[in-house]
């Protein structure tokens, strides 16, 4: 999980929270706001419906808030990078520039309504349109259900 910012059209600050299945390369959701706090970021992640056993995130303050931790305190395990390493989650990186270049420098955004639509449509893209050469040439959700099937039985 991490955070990526940008502008709309009205100037207003545009944040989104991405989070990415390392195994399946899936988005599984972007979390699109103006300002997210560590406790929307526990809201957004309940409203996922299947929590993750782990996340990996780096050390900012909605990650190490006090409503974030006591939030996954039992219910998963949370993994903070080394300061300054965001090599360490690599995934998220590579993904968030692929979003920064394949969606938020391709779109004007004029509202949140419409930063949500536009944002979202590319995630269904990207998980069901973009075959990856590191899944096979598979797309992200042609990969996880073919892993589910396989872990499964």
């Amino acid at each position: 999980m991490d955070f990526v910012h940008d502008w709309m059209a009205t100037k207003r600050k545009l944040k989104t929270l991405t989070i990415i299945d390392d195994c399946t390369k899936e988005s599984v959701g972007i979390h699109v706001e103006h300002s997210i706090s560590g406790a929307e970021v526990a809201r957004f992640l309940d409203s996922l419906g299947v929590l993750p056993k782990r996340i990996r995130t780096d050390n900012g303050p909605e990650f190490t808030s006090n409503a974030f931790l006591n939030w996954s305190d039992g219910k998963i395990e949370h993994e903070l990078i080394t300061p300054g390493k965001p090599n360490e989650n690599a995934y998220i990186e590579s993904f968030n520039s692929r979003f920064r270049d394949e969606c938020l420098n391709e779109h004007i955004f004029m509202d949140l309504r419409d930063a949500k639509r536009k944002i979202e449509e590319w995630r269904k893209s990207y998980n069901e349109e973009h075959p990856h050469s590191s899944l096979g040439m598979r797309t992200p959700k042609e990969f996880a259900l073919e892993y589910e099937k396989m872990i499964s039985g």
